[in-house]
C-alpha cells in the first residue's frame, strides 16, 4: 500500500487544472484573495491522502481478494471497478454536486492518478507476494 501511496503522490507532480487556475484566480492587485503556493501544495497532498486512504486502500484489498484465483488483469479490472464507485461516493459526499458534468472531471483525473498507481499495487501482489514458497536445496519433501 506504501508504494501505490507513494505513486500516488508523485503523480501529483503533474498539478490537475484546478491547482493551476488558482494561482491566477485572483487580481494581482488585491492580496487578500490571492491564494498562498503552499496551501494549494497542502490541498494537493491533502486530497492525495484522502483518496489513498478512502479509495485506493478499500478498493486495492477488496478488488485483489475479489481477483485472488484470477489473472492480474482481471485483478485490475476489479480494482478499477471498485475505485471507481468509491471515488464517486466520495466525490458526491464531499463536493455533493448534483449534476454528472461538474463532477466527471475530477472524478476522470483522481481515477487516472489512481490507475497507475493501483496498477503497481496489483502487479506487486501478483508477482511479489504471491510467490510460492521454496523448498531448500538438498532437502527431500517430507510425507
Amino acid at each position: 500500500m506504501h508504494l501505490s501511496g507513494a505513486l500516488l503522490l508523485l503523480t501529483f507532480l503533474v498539478p490537475p487544472a484546478w491547482a493551476l487556475d488558482a494561482y491566477g484566480a485572483a487580481p494581482a492587485n488585491d492580496p487578500s484573495a490571492d491564494v498562498p503556493p503552499f496551501m494549494i501544495l497542502l490541498a494537493l497532498v491533502s486530497i492525495g491522502v484522502i483518496f489513498h486512504v478512502t479509495v485506493q486502500i478499500p478498493s486495492g484489498l477488496l478488488g485483489t481478494w475479489l481477483g485472488r484465483n484470477r489473472t492480474a488483469a482481471v485483478s485490475y479490472v476489479l480494482v478499477l471497478a471498485v475505485a471507481g464507485v468509491l471515488t464517486s461516493v466520495l466525490l458526491w459526499a464531499v463536493v455533493e454536486v448534483g449534476r454528472v458534468a461538474h463532477v466527471f472531471p475530477l472524478w476522470a483525473d483522481l481515477m487516472a492518478r489512481g490507475s497507475v498507481a493501483m496498477a503497481s499495487y496489483v502487479w506487486l501482489s501478483h508477482h511479489v507476494l504471491t510467490r510460492p514458497a521454496r523448498r531448500p536445496e538438498g532437502r527431500a519433501a517430507v510425507s
